[in-house]
């Protein structure tokens, strides 16, 4: 486990290789696998570079806090991965990537939870997800 710091927030993070399939008991992995090719291209090193923070995604299937899948975004080095900050539902997690919901509404509503720097966290943006395509 490495911890990693930018933009004032430590996130703890755990090294998988890229080799390991992301959880399929999700209904966001399909997206997040999406997701990694997506960093791969231009425009995904573009975004990247642009933003270069490291994400923990905490995504639950119905109740945040409960059997969660945790993934690691990170935008310094282009990759998505598994690993054991922000905590979501899986529908919730799907409407904020694919722009059926905004942000700022779903914090407000109590749809996903900010821990760690909200500077960092104002610059995770759909932006940073493939265009959406069906899942």
């Amino acid at each position: 486990m490495v911890l990693v710091h930018g933009c004032n927030a430590w996130v703890l993070t755990a090294r998988f290789t890229s080799s390991i399939p992301l959880s399929t008991s999700l209904k966001s992995a399909a997206l997040l696998e999406q997701m990694k090719v997506h960093l791969a291209t231009d425009t995904g090193k573009q975004i990247s570079s642009k933003i270069s923070l490291v994400y923990q995604l905490n995504i639950a299937p119905k109740k945040i806090g409960v059997d969660e899948g945790i993934y690691v975004v990170d935008l310094k080095q282009g990759t998505v991965t598994e690993g054991p900050f922000f905590p979501f539902t899986d529908n919730d997690f799907l409407s904020i990537a694919t722009r059926k919901m905004n942000l700022q509404i779903a914090f407000v509503r109590g749809a996903m939870k900010i821990k760690g720097s909200i500077s960092a966290a104002q610059k995770f943006t759909p932006d940073i997800f493939p265009k959406p395509s069906k899942l």
